[in-house]
């Protein structure tokens, strides 16, 4: 059985781009690497992380700036590019296309937020404090996994 991301939709084989390749897009990239959706990074440079995972087959990058047309065929974006102007650009098509985004450098223009994940074999868990205090879910995130990590925890 798949492991589900924490909007609780099936990803595995599901088309996911990811525009930029900076340090915000590379965290968000490895955790959705665990959900079994395919990766597409756009963004013309990335982060050393970046180029080794696209270097190991794991993800596509697309070594190119957006342009329209790139998000059509996907069933999630990420706009996380250092541009609120082309995060925007992204975020316009995703609406007209009914592409549900997250857009990093504004959570008014996300349909879903991105959260902190505490993941032990089937158990996933997904942390957000309304994408307003990212210091406080990611202190919750933490304290679950330490959970998860417990001898004796809950379901064993």
């Amino acid at each position: 059985m798949s492991r589900y991301f924490p909007l609780f939709v099936n990803l595995e084989g599901k088309k996911v781009c990811i525009f930029g390749a900076g340090d915000v897009a590379a965290r968000r990239i490895l955790a959705l690497l665990e959900f079994g959706c395919e990766l597409s990074v756009i963004a013309p440079e990335a982060v050393p992380r970046v180029e080794n995972l696209a270097g190991e087959g794991r993800l596509v990058w697309e070594k190119s700036p957006y342009r329209p047309g790139m998000v059509k065929e996907a069933a999630l974006v990420l706009a996380a590019t250092d541009s609120r102007t082309v995060n925007e650009e992204i975020w316009r098509e995703c609406r007209e296309l009914k592409i549900p985004v997250n857009v990093s450098s504004d959570r008014r223009l996300c349909d879903f937020y991105f959260p902190g994940l505490a993941v032990k074999e089937d158990v996933v868990a997904g942390v957000t404090a309304g994408g307003r205090d990212h210091k406080l879910a990611r202190k919750v995130t933490e304290r679950i996994r330490e959970v998860l990590q417990e001898d004796g925890c809950l379901w064993k």
